[in-house]
């Protein structure tokens, strides 16, 4: 089942009963990356009332209420992530408060619409999970595994770290699905001489 993720950050901008609410839901590959965005909201937004938000990020997902009553903020955002089939996303909203009460129910629905406003007309992309993979081979067969790395570029494929000691260790960036394939097709293209060691472990 694919994961998706956003193509670019998307803006809502929401007024419910003298209240601002605003949605924002942007990419991002980690926490670290996605504490940073709420470091910025905050620094962008310093008389914000409550700065909420939920992130699904792999295993590094969370959510936070920032003050409002417990489960009415980041769950029902979190929820909305959840239903679009969202990953390495977060999503926040900056409310400032207006001065009446929406009470547990009308700030779950004002949470919620902010985010969907913001996702109604987003663009999806699928979320690739990346992998590493360590080659050692023989200086005389590095030209190959350099090659094949080239002809991958359009699928993904990297040249992430090289090492040079008795053997010529190439690390290689590359879309998880494609790194059995890679072995087999590098351990052909060097006749078997090409060690891997993770992979041998």
């Amino acid at each position: 089942m694919p994961t998706y993720t956003l193509a670019t950050p998307v803006h809502s901008d929401l007024e419910i009963r003298k209240s601002r609410f605003i949605g924002l839901a942007t990419p991002v590959p980690d926490r670290e990356a996605a504490m940073a965005v709420l470091q910025d909201l905050r620094a962008q937004h310093p008389a914000a009332t409550h700065v909420c938000w939920a992130l699904l990020a792999g295993g590094q997902s969370g959510m936070s209420d920032d003050g409002e009553p417990s489960g009415t903020a980041g769950r029902p955002i979190l929820e909305v992530l959840r239903h679009h089939d969202l990953d390495g996303v977060l999503a926040a909203v900056i409310r400032y408060y207006g001065g009446v009460k929406l009470g547990a129910g009308g700030l779950v629905r004002a949470y919620t619409d902010a985010i969907a406003a913001a996702l109604k007309d987003a663009e999806r992309v699928e979320r690739i999970a990346y992998a590493t993979l360590d080659v050692e081979v023989d200086y005389a067969d590095e030209p190959r595994v350099r090659r094949w790395i080239e002809s991958m570029a359009g699928e993904g494929c990297t040249l992430a770290d090289t090492q040079y000691g008795a053997l010529a260790r190439l690390v290689i960036r590359l879309p998880a699905t494609l790194r059995e394939p890679a072995i087999a097709t590098l351990r052909d293209a060097t006749h078997g001489r090409a060690r891997f060691p993770e992979a041998d472990a």
